[in-house]
This record gives structure tokens, C-alpha cells and sequence, in this order.
């Protein structure tokens, strides 16, 4: 068979890139500006050997494209991969005794189809391409292009989102399971998920031991991306990741509910030096990653490796990755993952002006598409406040996240800066306005909410590096006791604060983003670097939301108080005013028509404030009292007590928004 399809190939389009069916059979172009030569590899599904591997021939070649039809090939049994021949100077990893995987497959095989399921114990190849053709009834849906001062987002992670077995859904842990919660998003009041990675990883690559629990450890986030173009196949419950995961994006629309995508583009799964030659090292190695004059990997990210982000064929494969998930998945935006990183030259030199996000700020397609940066990378480079965004990129906000904090835990001297904060950082986005500020107190990256005032220390004896790895500095308090207790005023105190910190989070300017389960204290029993483990200390406990029930009401209130208050939703820095002495603040927020006020007190004793002239203040909540009202009440005109380490919120409307 293999000597008939060698003599029955024929040139192809050199464009689009990847692998695709056509009339009579099957198109294959694969990008290579050094390769010398290249074969194309056919094997069938299951099977540790090729039955086919076909030379392209000169003529299928057009510059640094590779692009040959095979005539009669089912894709339906077909995964496929390329043996590539180039020189061996100095950066060049050019290797024909291995097979490399098509970076733009649009699915991945090889044996890891299924979370944890083995892969083929053969050496060598076991990304393979999957040749996809698209079938997807989107029923007229399209991206909701939510205004960004309406946005409260919501950071998941698919698999542990339903793993759980309290989850209650069918199928647990996948797109499917996730679908399932979408009515409780939308109870709960969030319209934006933000999904911890989905492009194809390996869940399998991580050779550390967790010699606490006696088991293996898992690469759970993601963050090591395989596939730039393929859907996570392990997230699926069917055969189809791609439909599957599809139906998730529109399920969540109908919500009213938008999707963005954590994307890493800082590095690969390729790693160092000594990491493996999955695709891009294989096919463009000088092209693709950042090179030392020795041809050795420079590292900002933390992995082995850094991609070469600024080179223009790398501008090119970023910017068809980003347009096919919103062409192909009507995606709404992207979360760039330690994007400092992509501000990086050849020599790594940080850029003020990064080709790279010109171009996606710039591109028609991504237009509309929400570009939310990580404004820091692991080497160092943090670009909070000055992050090059073009008018388009909003930034997590490190600088919001440790002034809560320590705000909110009592460290003295913080009220200036987390005033400032609940204004909207004018001193970091002056010019950009206050939705250039993604506000966060927690991400998947450290201590839960739960765990930010139960423990003083992390504790992650569990991730095999002897308590080494994970942030040093969390600016956390046990209130009196490290972990789990059953003193009662140790626990009112905890939740007290939790209240504290979700109030201040999500009644303040710029764009909140709560984590999945902070709304119903989920803990990590104080782990702070959870990326490796993949059972109940990263899925998400839905019993913890039935015993503390209270909480999502809360969360809920605070969620639908700010969909009312036009006043907390403003898009400019007019109308803000902030005071703050010793530990106590107040920051006054006004729009036509409405007020509302913010009043907290991190003192361990009761203060009185004085209340702004001229306005007529009704009571909304008092984290002290835990009283929530659905219509706000009148109080005293002149002054208010702010209880003990409370949050206190006025409003001049009559009624609040709040629920529950």
C-alpha cells in the first residue's frame, strides 16, 4: 500500500497549514524554513507502527512548505506525523530518526484520548495528528461582546470543576460535566468563565512522587501546551472533544455567559534541553524559542524554554491560533498566560513596542475579543500598569491582589494603597481607565480564599519538592490557628474576612474575577501550587456549597448589588473619591443617579465614621451583623459605626439588587 500512495500523492495548496479532508482525499502542509527534506508518517489508530511513510517529493515543496494530497484516505482510522531532515549547526534539532507531530493538528492521538489512559509504551512518536472535519451545528449562536464594565469573571479549571463526587452531574470532570453547572453560574450571577488551559497537554508529564499520599503526580493544570489548535481530548466524555467542548461554549452563551481561554504562548511542553522533541523543536527550532549564542534555551518562564513570540512566523502561528478558536469555537477572549514574556526580543531584550501584540491588538478578527494579560513573566520582567497594551489588553492586577490582602488581614500602613486599588488603580492605568484593572484576590495560582485566612504557611508537602516550590510571600493569617479548627470565634473570624475580601473585590471598579468554589470557601489545606495534583485537593467540594450556603448567597447579593450600580460599573475614573487613615477606608463611588459608598474597617476595634454630607445613605450590608438587604435600610445621616475588621456598603438607591 505504502508504494501506491508514494506513487499516487500530488502537490497541494501550500496554504492553510495543517491537515484537512479535500475532495478525493486528504491534504497535508507542514511549515519547515530549514528542513532539507520531509516524510509524511500514516499510521492507524492503535497501532504502534506506520503502515505508510511517504517522502514529499520536490515538486509538493514551495519554499519552506510542505504540502502534498494523499488520494484515498479515510481520516476516520488516520493519525499522522512528520519525519524531518535539516542541518545540524548550532540550534538546530533536526532529527529524522524521530517523528514530530503537526503543530496545527486539530486533534491529537497516540493513546492519550483519555484522561490518565496510557500512552503507547513505543519509543519515540506519541503526539499524533488527528485529521478533523468539522461537522458542528452552532444553531445561529455567536460571541456575546459584553460590554467589559459588566463583566464579573469566573476562573475554572474544566476537569476539576465537576470531578468531585459530590458534583451530582453525569459525566464528571469533563466539557459535558461543566455544561451541566451552567445554571448555577448564572444563578450565581457571573457572565464570563475564564477556562485554566484546554489546548492538548499531557497530563502524564510529571515524573515527581507524592510520598504523603503514595501516589504519582499529574501535569493537572496545563500549562504545557502540546496542541495549539486541538481541544483537550482527556475533557471529553465521548470521542469528540471538539463537538463536545463546542457545546460547552454555546451552552454558556445561552447563558448570557462569555468564554475566555487561559493560552500559553510564553513556552512549550518541549521544555530544556534535555526535554522532548514533540513538533516545534523538530520542524523550526531557531524559529520558534529563544537561543543563547550556543544554541541553548534562554528561560523567562520558568520551564526550560521561552518562545521566540517576536519572530514573524511565530507572530503569524500565534495570531492563526488565536483566530481559529474564535473562528472555530466562538471563543470570547484570552487570558495570556506570563505574557512579559512576549514582550521579549531574540536576545531577550524586553520590547516597547512587541510586534506580537501590536498585531493581535490590530487584527480584524480579534477585534472584539476580550485580551486579558498576566503583566509579568518568571524571570523577573513585571509589567503591571505598564504592560504595552494598545488600547486593548486589560492586566491581572498583582498590585490589587497584595494590597486586599494585606488590607484586609490588618498590616498597617495598607489602607492608602487598597483605597486606591477599589478606585481602580488610577495610578497604574491613568490614560486606559479603570477596566484595564482585572481585580482579583486569589487565582488558581495560590491559597484558595478559604485558605488565605486559615493558614500563615503553605503547605505543600504533597508536591514532592519538600515544601520548596509555591509563592513564599501570600501576605495570608490563620487568625489564631493554622488549618482546621473548631474554635468558634477562630472560625466567625475566617468568615468574617472571607466576607470582607468578596465584598471589597466585587464592589469596586475595574473587572472582578472570583476563582471557582471561593464563593463557598473551597480549600486546598494549604497548598498553594496545586498544579499536580488531580484529586480532592483541586476538585471543586459541592458539598462545601450546600454547608455553607450562606456564602453563594452572599456572593450572589454582592454579584447582582454591582449589576445594579452603575456607579461601581464605570468605565472612567470621574466620580471616585477615597480617603484612608490608620486602617480604615472609604471610597465614595457616584454615577447619574446613583451613589455608593464603601466604608472598611481592618481595626480589631469599632470605629466611627462620619458619613458624607448632602446624600440621603441607606444600609446595604454589614459584614459585622452579616445582615444583607434587598432593600436597603435608612441608618443615621451624620455618622456609623464600622464594627471590628468589617465592610460596611451604603447606597443612596432604594433598592439594592440583592439577593437572598
Amino acid at each position: 500500500m505504502e508504494a501506491e500512495l508514494i506513487e499516487a500523492v500530488r502537490p497541494a495548496p501550500p496554504h492553510p497549514p495543517g491537515a484537512r479532508v479535500v475532495p478525493g482525499g486528504i491534504s497535508f502542509v507542514v511549515r519547515s524554513t530549514g528542513a532539507t527534506a520531509v516524510s509524511l508518517v500514516l499510521y492507524r489508530m492503535g497501532e504502534a507502527e506506520p503502515f505508510a511513510e511517504l517522502p514529499l517529493p520536490p515538486e509538493c515543496r514551495t519554499g519552506g512548505v510542505w504540502a502534498v494530497t494523499v488520494p484515498g484516505l479515510d481520516h476516520r482510522d488516520l493519525e499522522y506525523g512528520y519525519r524531518v531532515w535539516g542541518p545540524s549547526g548550532p540550534g538546530d534539532r533536526y532529527d529524522p530518526r524521530r517523528v514530530v507531530a503537526d503543530p496545527y493538528a486539530r486533534a491529537i492521538g497516540g493513546g492519550g484520548e483519555r484522561w490518565g489512559g496510557p500512552r503507547q509504551p513505543f519509543e519515540g512518536f506519541r503526539y499524533r495528528g488527528r485529521v478533523v472535519a468539522d461537522e458542528f451545528d452552532w444553531e445561529g449562536d455567536r460571541p456575546l461582546n459584553l460590554p467589559a464594565r459588566d463583566l464579573v469573571v469566573y476562573e475554572a479549571h474544566v476537569r476539576g470543576f465537576t470531578r468531585h463526587p459530590s458534583s451530582g452531574v453525569a459525566a464528571p470532570g469533563t466539557y459535558a460535566g461543566f455544561a451541566e453547572k451552567v445554571g448555577y453560574l448564572r444563578e450565581l450571577g457571573v457572565n464570563c468563565v475564564e477556562l485554566l488551559p484546554v489546548f492538548e497537554f499531557d497530563e502524564l508529564a510529571n515524573d515527581r512522587f507524592d510520598q504523603v499520599a503514595g501516589q504519582a503526580l499529574w501535569n493537572y493544570w496545563g500549562y504545557s501546551t502540546v496542541g495549539f489548535f486541538a481541544p483537550k481530548a482527556g475533557y471529553s466524555s465521548g470521542p469528540d472533544a471538539a463537538a463536545e467542548l463546542k457545546s460547552l461554549v454555546k451552552a454558556l452563551h445561552r447563558a448570557g455567559i462569555e468564554v475566555v481561554l487561559d493560552v500559553v504562548f510564553n513556552h512549550t511542553a518541549e521544555g530544556n534541553d534535555n526535554g522532548p522533541a514533540i513538533s516545534l523543536r523538530g520542524l523550526d527550532n531557531q524559529v520558534f524559542y529563544l537561543l543563547d549564542e550556543e544554541g541553548r534555551y534562554r528561560d523567562y518562564s520558568g520551564t526550560g524554554n521561552t518562545l521566540n513570540a517576536n519572530h514573524p512566523l511565530v507572530v503569524e502561528f500565534v495570531l492563526e491560533c488565536l483566530r481559529f478558536w474564535v473562528i472555530e469555537y466562538h471563543v470570547d477572549g484570552f487570558r495570556f498566560d506570563l505574557a512579559s514574556a512576549l514582550t521579549r526580543d531574540g536576545d531577550g531584550t524586553p520590547l516597547a513596542d512587541p510586534p506580537l501584540l501590536r498585531a493581535i491588538a490590530a487584527d480584524p478578527l480579534l477585534r472584539d475579543t476580550k485580551l486579558i494579560a498576566e503583566a509579568w513573566d518568571a524571570a523577573g520582567l513585571y509589567q503591571v500598569g505598564s504592560f504595552p497594551a494598545y488600547g486593548r489588553f486589560a492586566e491581572w492586577n498583582g498590585r490589587y491582589r497584595d494590597a486586599v490582602r494585606r488590607f484586609v488581614k490588618g498590616d498597617p500602613g495598607t489602607a492608602g494603597e487598597a483605597a486606591l486599588r477599589l478606585a481602580g488603580s488610577p495610578d497604574l492605568y491613568d490614560g486606559r481607565g479603570p477596566l484595564a484593572s482585572v481585580n482579583f484576590v486569589t487565582a488558581h495560582d495560590g491559597f484558595t480564599l478559604a485558605d488565605l485566612f486559615s493558614y500563615n504557611e503553605k503547605h505543600n508537602e504533597r508536591n514532592g519538592e519538600h515544601n520548596g516550590d509555591g509563592e513564599h510571600v501570600n501576605h495570608s493569617w490563620n487568625c489564631g490557628h493554622e488549618g482546621p479548627t473548631s474554635d468558634p470565634e477562630v472560625l466567625a473570624l475566617r468568615r468574617r474576612l472571607t466576607r470582607n475580601a468578596l465584598a471589597l473585590l466585587l464592589l469596586g471598579r475595574g473587572v472582578p474575577m472570583l476563582v471557582a468554589g471561593d464563593e463557598f470557601g473551597r480549600t486546598q489545606q494549604g497548598n498553594n501550587n496545586a498544579y499536580c495534583h488531580d484529586d480532592e485537593l483541586s476538585w471543586v467540594d459541592w458539598e462545601a456549597a450546600t454547608r455553607n450556603w450562606d456564602l453563594v448567597a452572599f456572593t450572589r447579593s454582592l454579584i447582582a448589588f454591582r449589576r445594579e450600580h452603575p456607579a461601581l460599573r464605570h468605565d472612567a475614573y470621574d466620580g471616585v473619591r477615597h480617603e484612608a487613615e490608620g486602617l480604615l477606608l472609604t471610597v465614595e463611588f457616584r454615577a447619574p443617579g446613583d451613589v455608593v459608598l464603601v466604608i472598611a474597617n481592618s481595626h480589631w476595634e469599632p470605629t466611627e465614621v462620619a458619613l458624607p454630607p448632602g446624600t440621603r445613605w441607606r444600609l446595604f450590608l454589614d459584614t459585622t451583623t452579616r445582615e444583607v438587604h434587598r432593600d436597603p435600610v435608612p441608618v443615621d445621616q451624620d455618622r456609623i459605626t464600622a464594627g471590628p475588621r468589617s465592610v460596611l456598603v451604603l447606597t443612596t438607591a432604594p433598592r439594592g439588587g440583592a439577593e437572598g
